[in-house]
């Protein structure tokens, strides 16, 4: 082990193996990928991986966490603060902060992998619904909740809410990351949360004030 490894702060360890897991499992697939090479990525020996994570798929739900569970956990404070207030710009804010996070690569590989890997490994799909679904339908319901109580929205059921925020969000994801197809003329992250959510405001009927 070099001199620069050696000297290396403990507590920067967890990050930087974590960036070279992420790194190795796009690169490899997360079945493919190795704790050998992840180590080698990150400048330290497999034992010192283990050290701080006991296999790979503890590294998958501590990135999870790092990205999805981050916006779903700023998601939630966003509309705690501005639902009560202004129910629709809480809204907006919701979309623009998810369509934002989901063109980031950085924020929205380690949700792709979950998504590929799912199904042959129910312990990370479950940890991925106990940190980031179940905030998120927590945080759902509430702007739900406050948007009538303004006499801003109609009832309606909240996890259906939650489908139509969130589907339209990992569907521009994943088309955009997977097959590189991008809306003719929306370019900005700005722009296509603008129209995903006059979409979910006000459907397709013609608008009285348009």
């Amino acid at each position: 082990m070099s001199t620069k490894t050696r000297r290396r702060r403990p507590e920067a360890r967890p990050d930087e193996i974590l960036d070279a897991a992420l790194s190795v499992f796009v690169e490899q697939g997360f079945t493919a990928a190795r704790v050998e090479d992840i180590a080698k990525r990150a400048g330290l020996s497999k034992g010192a991986v283990y050290l701080y994570f006991p296999s790979k798929e503890a590294m998958l739900k501590a990135l999870v966490e790092q990205s999805a569970g981050a916006l779903a956990t700023a998601a939630e404070r966003l509309v705690s603060v501005g639902a009560p207030r202004d129910p629709e710009a809480a809204l907006r804010g919701v979309i623009f902060m998810m369509i934002t996070a989901m063109t980031d690569p950085d924020i929205s590989a380690a949700p792709r992998l979950v998504l590929t890997e799912a199904h042959r490994f129910p312990d990370i799909a479950a940890h991925y619904r106990d940190r980031v679904l179940e905030t998120a339908r927590r945080a759902i319901a509430t702007l739900a909740a406050d948007g009538v109580k303004a006499g801003i929205f109609r009832p309606v059921d909240a996890d259906m809410l939650m489908r139509c925020i969130g589907g339209p969000c990992l569907g521009h994801m994943m088309l955009a990351s997977a097959f590189d197809f991008h809306p003719q003329d929306l370019k900005e992250p700005v722009d296509v949360a603008d129209a995903l959510s006059d979409l979910l405001l006000h459907g397709l009927k013609p608008r009285e004030d348009a």
